[in-house]
């Protein structure tokens, strides 16, 4: 997997084999960037990590810190040394379950929340995360098609993948 743009563009992360986790298609990934434009100065939070290629992809592009939180300690093994390649970003690693982290998290800039699709909670995740935004800030959901009890300010579609957006202006 290959950061697609920014100061590190073209580095390969790290992934295992057999990997508990199903990551973002290159297509999702250079329409969010591009959505999202310029991430310097902002705190990002990497729901439900995986490769981590949501965070690392933010960090390439100008991302003060990024905090991943995965439940799989051989990923975040994975994940603090794929970061170790990143110069100009703090990362953080947190080995703990989505809901629980965001029930007593600060709040960010950005929130990158990519659930696998069998996950009976994204409603709920997304309630709570909606919550932890910063003013100005994005909460960006990546799942099956979907509709939400919140209103999105976006929703994009990719074949089976939809990324939705909410807007935090209070």
């Amino acid at each position: 997997m290959q950061i697609q743009a920014g100061q590190y563009k073209g580095r390969r992360i790290k992934t295992v084999a057999n990997a508990p986790y199903r990551p973002s298609t290159s297509v999702v990934r250079k329409s969010l960037f591009e959505i999202l434009g310029d991430l310097s100065g902002k705190h990002v939070l990497d729901l439900f990590a995986g490769s981590g290629i949501l965070g690392f992809e933010a960090a390439s592009r100008g991302a003060e810190s990024v905090t991943f939180v995965e439940l799989s300690m051989r990923v975040i093994s994975l994940l603090k040394m794929n970061g170790a390649i990143f110069k100009n970003t703090e990362f953080h690693y947190y080995r703990t379950d989505a809901l629980k982290f965001l029930n007593k998290c600060n709040s960010y800039d950005l929130i990158l929340a990519d659930p696998p699709y069998q996950f009976s909670e994204t409603e709920l995740v997304a309630k709570k995360a909606i919550n932890r935004i910063n003013h100005n800030g994005f909460l960006i959901l990546e799942s099956s098609p979907r509709e939400f009890s919140i209103s999105p300010a976006r929703v994009k579609q990719y074949g089976d993948t939809q990324l939705t957006f909410w807007k935090k202006e209070i």
